[in-house]
C-alpha cells in the first residue's frame, strides 16, 4: 500500500514597497557626502583649501587622475 504525499508548493514573499519619504533622508546623506568627497578630490588644494598642507592631495592623489582632475 504506497501512500501519496504531495509536494509542498514553494511560495514567494511578497516584496512590500518602501514609500519615498522613507528614502528621501539617505538620499539626501548620500548626495551630501558625495559631494564632499569630490570636493576633496578635485578641489582640496590651493586657494579653496580646507587643510593645510598637502595630506589631503596625496591620500586622493590617485583618485584624482582616475576621475580626470588635473593636479601637477
Amino acid at each position: 500500500m504506497a501512500q501519496s504525499t504531495a509536494a509542498p508548493t514553494p511560495t514567494t514573499p511578497a516584496i512590500t514597497p518602501l514609500p519615498v519619504r522613507a528614502l528621501v533622508p539617505w538620499a539626501v546623506f548620500f548626495g551630501v557626502l558625495m559631494l564632499v568627497l569630490l570636493y576633496f578630490v578635485g578641489a582640496e588644494q590651493g586657494a579653496t583649501a580646507l587643510v593645510s598642507g598637502e595630506s589631503v592631495h596625496e591620500w586622493v592623489h590617485d583618485a584624482r587622475h582616475l576621475l580626470g582632475f588635473p593636479c601637477h
